[in-house]
């Protein structure tokens, strides 16, 4: 070491420029003009070649096996009546409601069974009496994570569900 050599203390978020060598007592100035006395055994030279001839390697990265199981995409089941029966006139609305709130408990049920991750249940914006009845479902079900305030906002005909 010597001085205006550049220095970094050894266990400290510490470097600067060496000012001072006294026996074993060495001042040092960081780059906001303080300075510190260190001993010389806490210093170590901060090298900016030591790299500089050394190769450098890239290792390809394996792709990771995902199982089709988990897959980010979540499973989805659309509630929109016509969608879900052959003749929708045949159905008053009491029988329509009950019937999506049916195909709803058996594909939440299917996703449980089958360790389904994700499911979006995309049940229309109209005039909120689906939306209503899905979010009371979600909200009585134990182990998964919703959006709780789509409801509230309208924002989209559509909610994620997260098994947990």
């Amino acid at each position: 070491m010597k001085i205006g050599d550049k220095v970094s203390v050894i266990d400290d978020d510490l470097k600067g420029t060496i000012l001072k060598m006294i026996a074993d007592q060495v001042k040092i100035e960081d780059e906001h003009g303080f300075t510190y006395n260190f001993p010389k055994s806490q210093l170590t030279l901060i090298d900016s070649g030591l790299y500089e001839n050394s190769p450098v390697i890239r290792k390809n990265e394996s792709s990771k096996n995902v199982s089709k199981r988990h897959n980010k995409t979540p499973l989805k089941l659309d509630l929109h009546f016509q969608l879900l029966v052959k003749n929708p006139s045949d159905y008053d609305a009491f029988e329509r409601l009950m019937i999506q709130k049916e195909k709803l408990l058996v594909t939440i049920d299917f996703c449980r069974k089958n360790h389904i991750k994700n499911l979006e249940i995309i049940h229309g914006i109209g005039d909120g009496v689906l939306q209503k009845m899905v979010y009371d479902i979600l909200e009585g079900l134990s182990n998964v994570e919703y959006d709780e305030h789509g409801f509230f906002y309208h924002e989209s005909g559509r909610v994620e569900v997260k098994f947990l």
